[in-house]
């Protein structure tokens, strides 16, 4: 047997029970980005029966351009995490089998975001300062801090409603192999915030 697995990431169509607890309640992201552009024209997508999920989700509305298919070419469905968490890690672990409880660390919004040792040992170990240190959408902090961090080139820190440490910059003044290197740094010093 053969299974050909289709994740749509952040690409959510009905907000969980828990999504209140995130800041996500009422959520329908595939809805709303439909809305906003006068509806979708997918296809593919629809054959394989994407305009079926919303009804698969108590009080999610349809998908604005895409409807059911009488005979889809797939399988489909919605998943709920029972993981605790609403990540992008926690659900692609839990689709691998593994459920992630307790959940991972959530860092508060802020500011300040992050424990002072732990962007002091960022900070130590790549050579660049932080800015940010909040939490914020990857777009609105860049719009905030983006200038700022060309002229300074310190790291944008920020995090989310995600369990995550997130550091943006412009390939220009932080090359994509000393980014992809903090990164790694930010995993390994973020290990001893799991729980």
């Amino acid at each position: 047997m053969k299974v050909v697995l289709i994740v749509l990431d952040s690409v959510g169509v009905g907000a969980a029970p828990d999504a209140g607890r995130y800041g996500d309640a009422g959520s329908a992201t595939l809805q709303h980005l439909a809305r906003a552009a006068g509806g979708l024209t997918v296809p593919a997508l629809e054959s394989l029966g994407l305009g079926h999920i919303p009804a698969l989700l108590p009080g999610a509305p349809a998908i604005p351009g895409v409807k059911p298919v009488p005979d889809p070419r797939a399988s489909f469905g919605a998943m709920q995490e029972a993981s605790e968490g609403k990540d992008t890690v926690t659900g692609h672990w839990e689709i691998a089998g593994l459920q992630i409880i307790p959940g991972f660390h959530l860092f508060p919004p802020g500011p300040p975001s992050f424990p002072p040792e732990l962007l002091r040992e960022f900070e130590r170990r790549t050579g660049r300062k932080t800015i940010g240190n909040k939490a914020a959408s990857g777009t609105a902090i860049i719009a905030e801090l983006g200038a700022e961090h060309m002229r300074s080139g310190a790291w944008i820190a920020y995090t989310s409603a995600d369990s995550v440490f997130q550091v943006a910059a412009h390939e220009d003044v932080i090359p994509i192999a000393e980014l992809y290197r903090g990164c790694e740094i930010a995993r390994e010093l973020c290990d001893a915030y799991k729980d």
